[in-house]
């Protein structure tokens, strides 16, 4: 199915807080949202790996699913949802399920399938599959240092031109010639969503259409308007802005996300708890502080 979605500006992927009791503080999770939204964020992406999708169990998933989708549909806002999986039949019943748990969704975010590491014909095979059958567009999720499976330029245009996929999330670590050929050759409607936090701002200023960045959580104001700033072709805006936010993103991820994200957070009054759930521990005091620092210099 042919049904590309644009997408542009920034995303971000919710966490999920939990209540002292260890169960969802959903309340806590609908004002994340609205305060993303209110920000400036372009929209939301729930069930990744910051909500700590891994962890959650049916039921938990579908709360997050029906707090964020009802949240994106009240204020008309753009929802990414993560779906999927590394073996294709389960990831199309998984994309199949989505259709008709949350038919506002945008777009599904699949990750390209980890440990198997089927080679990049078996990527395109993958996705193509995938693609004919989903209800909703598709985001590739592209982090090979997860999934262990690296992509060429070449095979990511090739899935560019798929009908009903609608973009990638790219999150390789760093900027490199296959970055560039991607960005200068990517068609119309196909968006180049930076995953790197840190990479954030060369990547707008290579051609990407936004991102999709945990750190966002704690300037969406500023992230959002970096965004605006490359668009407008406002470098001296940019740049210092840029490198601003690459710091925040240093500290936000100098220990496993979302564990120091979820401790700002909390500091900040915003969630009740900065639980995490195992194998995930608590960040430690110091980083949470150094983030909390960084953060307050942003808003002043």
């Amino acid at each position: 199915m042919d049904h590309r979605t644009p997408l542009r500006g920034i995303y971000v992927p919710l966490v999920t807080p939990f209540a002292a009791d260890g169960t969802i503080a959903a309340g806590a999770l609908e004002e994340l949202a609205h305060g993303a939204l209110d920000q400036g964020a372009a929209g939301l992406a729930a069930l990744g790996t910051t909500a700590e999708e891994a962890a959650l169990d049916a039921a938990e998933r579908r709360t997050v699913l029906r707090v964020t989708a009802a949240v994106c549909r009240e204020r008309g806002a753009t929802l990414l949802v993560g779906a999927g999986g590394s073996d294709t039949r389960r990831a199309g019943e998984a994309l199949l399920a989505l259709g008709e748990q949350a038919p506002e969704a945008a777009a599904a975010m699949v990750t390209v399938p980890a440990f198997s590491r089927p080679g990049e014909a078996g990527v395109v095979a993958h996705f193509r599959y995938l693609a004919g059958l989903s209800p909703v567009p598709l985001v590739i999720y592209h982090i090979p240092y997860r999934t262990g499976q690296p992509l060429g330029a070449a095979a990511l245009l090739e899935l560019a031109a798929v009908p009903g996929i609608a973009g990638v999330k790219y999150a390789t670590g760093g900027i490199d010639q296959d970055t560039v050929e991607l960005l200068g050759a990517a068609p119309g409607g196909f968006a180049v969503l930076a995953g790197d936090d840190a990479f954030l701002s060369p990547m707008l200023a290579l051609g990407a259409a936004g991102g999709i960045l945990a750190s966002a959580h704690l300037a969406t104001a500023r992230f959002a308007e970096l965004a605006g700033a490359w668009l407008a072709g406002d470098v001296e805006r940019a740049r210092p802005l840029g490198h601003a936010l690459a710091g925040l993103a240093g500290a936000a991820f100098a220990a496993p996300n979302p564990t120091v994200i979820k401790g700002v957070l909390h500091a900040q009054g915003r969630i009740p708890t900065p639980d995490v759930r195992l194998p995930l521990l608590p960040a430690e005091p110091a980083r949470v502080a150094a983030a909390l620092a960084r953060a307050a210099a942003l808003a002043d």
